[in-house]
């Protein structure tokens, strides 16, 4: 009966509890259900190619001047730091991760707070955690992660009090934030204009030039940092190729479609004009109106984009659940006690993905006598226990299998598997060569690798990539036999001529 009791008013109880109460809370909430992805390879593309840059930072060399890729540089000290800290350790990596999610679940409480009240505010928070844990590859350590806390901790300080320190300290972490996910720059462009727009229609002026020069001036301090080691060896161009002309050159190559991005900024708008008519949002809080513009300026950047992955979407979650806490405060609802243990059943129920994956590890450990699975690890394994550590490899897949091996990939391309393809950003680090095909030749007939990993029953690039996908399809057949296949991958070897 005392159990029932408790279960029933969790809600309320941690809703009133101290601030160090619920941020644990999160947090073991978080590491709960990322724990069992620890374990994983791979969750994403993209994770890989960070700890392999986050690598060659920690060997001495700053990104994009051994390996490179379309992230801005704070994604890579990031990295740089964890290994530099922790070594080679996945478990250090997701566990960062962990700690991301849970501050920035933390965040979105404290902000949601004063727009609603503390049960509702820890729902929101809880919600953070959920979405940006499961469904899709959200398990690994994603750029959006990092930036993600960055600017939520930023827009946190931005509403606290107009004290120039603590503005100037929102505004160096909006560039730090920027200096992780490019596109962040949208929702700070719009927040400028909102302050100008306020300098404009405002009296007293002086405040609203004051906060805005404070907060630009941290801006740009935060992207200052960044850029400084680079000025600093004289590099600074090569930073703003890879930072700002090789993200747009992609991102106009790569134009995706306005109608598939248009449900989200359609269901926004409906949403909040709906909420203003009905007087169910306060829009002329100017707490609500910063979250709201922010929201904005992210929603536009996937318009512009015209494509939204899954992991996009974590810039959006927090935003959009402290609108959503401030929007349900307004009906007046109470956190009845029936109310509190339906959403611990649904709130223990969501987890499915992590559930599967407890089980998995359990029957890995059991059967590989490893808690650690995936290609990664087996095909290294494989390569090892077949005296092959010493021959070149490249990685068309499973590519964290460079950093296993304690070897590099190929060409600065080859970082990221699909960086092969796009020559839309070769005339920023790649100037020998201008097309895919031209780089694909480059790495197979001059560097040669004698290991060539690939997976089964996928084709190596994207599939309107025809010529890429049929030039190493034919290479590999001529050039290369299969040498064996672990799980979903498949190890090619390359054929010595007589």
């Amino acid at each position: 009966m005392r159990i029932a009791s408790i279960v029933n008013t969790w809600l309320l109880k941690l809703g009133q509890a101290r601030q160090s109460t619920i941020a644990t809370f999160f947090f073991l909430l978080a590491f709960a259900i990322r724990f069992p992805f620890f374990f994983r390879d791979y969750i994403d593309r993209d994770e890989s190619t960070f700890i392999l840059l986050g690598q060659s930072l920690v060997d001495g060399h700053l990104p994009y001047m051994e390996l490179w890729d379309l992230k801005p540089p704070l994604i890579y000290y990031f990295f740089g730091l964890l290994i530099y800290v922790f070594g080679k350790s996945f478990i250090a990596i997701r566990l960062a991760a962990t700690v991301l999610v849970g501050l920035t679940a933390f965040l979105t409480f404290k902000i949601a707070r004063p727009l609603s009240n503390s049960s509702l505010a820890l729902l929101a928070g809880l919600f953070c955690i959920y979405l940006s844990s499961l469904f899709g590859s959200l398990q690994g350590l994603m750029s959006e992660h990092i930036s993600t806390l960055i600017f939520v901790f930023a827009l946190y300080l931005l509403l606290q009090s107009q004290q120039w320190w603590k503005l100037f300290l929102s505004g160096l972490l909006f560039g730090f934030a920027l200096m992780a996910k490019m596109n962040l720059g949208y929702a700070l462009a719009i927040l400028v204009a909102y302050y100008i727009w306020q300098w404009i229609r405002s009296k007293p002026w002086e405040i609203s030039i004051y906060i805005l020069i404070t907060l630009s001036l941290g801006i740009l301090l935060g992207i200052g940092i960044c850029a400084l080691p680079y000025v600093a060896i004289g590099e600074s161009a090569l930073w703003v190729d890879a930072v700002f002309k090789a993200p747009l050159a992609y991102a106009d190559a790569s134009q995706g479609s306005f109608l598939k991005v248009l449900p989200l900024p359609l269901f926004t708008i409906l949403f909040l004009f709906y909420a203003w008519k009905q007087n169910r949002l306060d829009l002329s809080n100017p707490r609500l109106q910063l979250v709201i513009i922010l929201l904005f300026g992210i929603i536009f950047s996937f318009v512009r984009s015209g494509r939204i992955n899954g992991h996009y979407l974590l810039q959006v979650y927090p935003l959009f659940l402290i609108v959503g806490a401030a929007f349900i405060f307004t009906f007046k609802l109470e956190i009845t006690r029936s109310a509190s243990l339906i959403i611990a059943i649904i709130m223990l129920i969501l987890p499915i993905e992590a559930y599967k994956e407890y089980a998995h590890i359990l029957v890995n450990k059991k059967t590989n006598g490893s808690w650690f699975n995936g290609e990664g690890f087996t095909v290294v394994e494989y390569i090892k226990n077949n005296d092959l550590a010493a021959a070149s490899s490249l990685f068309l897949e499973y590519h964290i299998g460079y950093w296993l091996l304690d070897a590099k990939p190929p060409s600065k391309a080859a970082t990221h598997p699909s960086n092969i393809c796009r020559s839309e950003t070769f005339p920023f680090y790649n100037q020998e060569r201008k097309t895919g095909i031209e780089e694909l030749t480059f790495i197979m007939d001059e560097k040669m690798p004698q290991i060539v990993v690939t997976r089964k029953n996928r084709s190596v690039f994207d599939k309107k990539y025809v010529q890429e996908n049929e030039y190493i399809q034919q290479y590999l057949s001529q050039k290369y036999q299969v040498l064996d296949t672990i799980e979903g991958a498949v190890l090619h070897h390359r054929i010595r001529l007589p």
